[in-house]
């Protein structure tokens, strides 16, 4: 037997356990908002005690948690030193997940199994990487015995609200630098490249009124819909501006949450919602931003006594590759070509992630890990979001076969 089929033969004898460990990270909720997300770092270092893996807990303070919009969060590291020499490689996945809404047939947090998948919330993005990711380091130690370099397994809570006070905290406050980074994954690709994404909170103040006498108001929900309508159409003008980065084509603009007025028979006085801008890796994130605002100053001017306020939620930059991620894509396409039985490409998604922020900080990083081959089969952020467990067991042996290749 080869080393890889030995690292394999491990995975499958220890199949079941990793598949136990998911369903109890599935169990504890990590619904962001309200990101209440300390206990399940609790609950993982527990269950990581459990295999004889002892996980920093990295607390990040109650006060910038709550300026945040958080409750709280605890990040986890996990630091395993073979040697002096050779690289450090980190393992990142997040734990926090947008609530379940509605359409469930499977319990979200019951890690249900039902036709050779795993259904729950965050069974795909990303808690199925904590265990892909804590299994393929198990069988590294297990069967290659690394004698250089070290792996680090960061697992941290942060992703949904841009990945700030998880990698983000570890990076800035000198906790970690690793070599080389991979990422949670989320389709059968290796992911090199991502959209930015811009979010912003538009608040359009009108002026209340009873409804029998609603020219002694000013409607702010009309003053919105032009707003919108004027937003919306810049989507058409996005089409034309496409990427070159295979598996990502063009902008493309949301308004996702929408609330305002006070009853059926006042005038509303104020309307607030919220859209999501996705940026192609080519686009000026500061070029963006000052489009929109000026979009929206425009339409706002067209109705009398509109006025508005902008708050930027959220920055994400793109992802962009740094030369130094060679040997991460060679070697999760060698091993992934094996054990899928299809050629596996290198290319960008349309989604943002935290591993900008590693790529950022000078650190070669890819995404991958468990996943479907695209990303809507796993039901992200859906209801029934689930992980086929044969995908599972063979990303955890990709991953496994990895890092044996780096550290040799």
């Amino acid at each position: 037997m080869t080393d890889y089929s030995k690292l394999d033969a491990w995975i499958d004898a220890h199949f079941d356990e990793e598949v136990q460990f998911l369903q109890q990270l599935v169990r504890v909720p990590t619904d962001t908002p309200p990101g209440n997300n300390a206990p399940h770092a609790e609950r993982t270092a527990e269950l990581l005690k459990d295999f004889g893996l002892d996980a920093e807990k990295h607390a990040v303070p109650a006060q910038d948690v709550k300026e945040y919009g958080l409750e709280s969060i605890t990040n986890l590291i996990v630091r395993r030193k073979y040697g002096n020499e050779g690289r450090t490689v980190a393992l990142n996945a997040h734990g926090d997940v947008v609530p379940p809404g509605e359409g469930w047939t499977h319990d979200p947090y019951g890690g249900e199994i039902a036709d050779g998948s795993l259904y729950g919330r965050a069974a795909a993005v990303s808690k199925s990487d904590f265990a892909s990711f804590t299994f393929a380091l198990r069988a590294l130690e297990a069967v290659a015995k690394p004698a250089k370099g070290s792996v680090e397994l960061h697992f941290t809570y942060d992703e949904e609200f841009g990945g700030i006070l998880g990698p983000g905290w570890l990076l800035k406050n000198g906790l970690t630098k690793p070599d080389l980074m991979i990422a949670a994954g989320f389709s059968y690709e290796v992911v090199t490249a991502h959209n930015g994404c811009l979010q912003m909170e538009v608040t359009v103040h009108g002026k209340m009124a009873h409804a029998a006498i609603p020219t002694t108001g000013v409607d702010a929900l009309q003053g919105a819909a032009k707003i919108l309508n004027a937003l919306y159409a810049q989507n058409t003008l996005y089409q034309q501006v496409t990427s070159k980065v295979e598996g990502i084509t063009h902008p493309y603009l949301n308004v996702g949450r929408i609330e305002g007025g006070t009853n059926t028979n006042v005038v509303p006085g104020k309307v607030v919602f919220k859209l999501d801008r996705r940026m192609i890796p080519e686009e000026n994130p500061v070029e963006v931003e000052a489009t929109i605002r000026k979009v929206i100053a425009d339409a706002a001017a067209e109705s009398a006594g509109i006025t508005v306020d902008i708050k930027r939620l959220l920055l994400a930059n793109s992802m962009r590759p740094l030369a130094g991620n060679k040997p991460l894509v060679d070697a999760i396409q060698k091993h992934g070509g094996e054990l899928f039985g299809e050629p596996i490409k290198a290319m960008g998604t349309p989604l943002y992630t935290d591993v900008r922020l590693y790529v950022e900080a000078g650190i070669p990083g890819v995404i991958y890990g468990a996943g479907p081959r695209t990303v809507l089969e796993s039901h992200a952020k859906r209801s029934d979001e689930r992980v086929v467990l044969e995908d599972l067991r063979r990303a955890t042996k990709v991953i496994a076969r990895t890092l044996s290749d780096l550290l040799a």
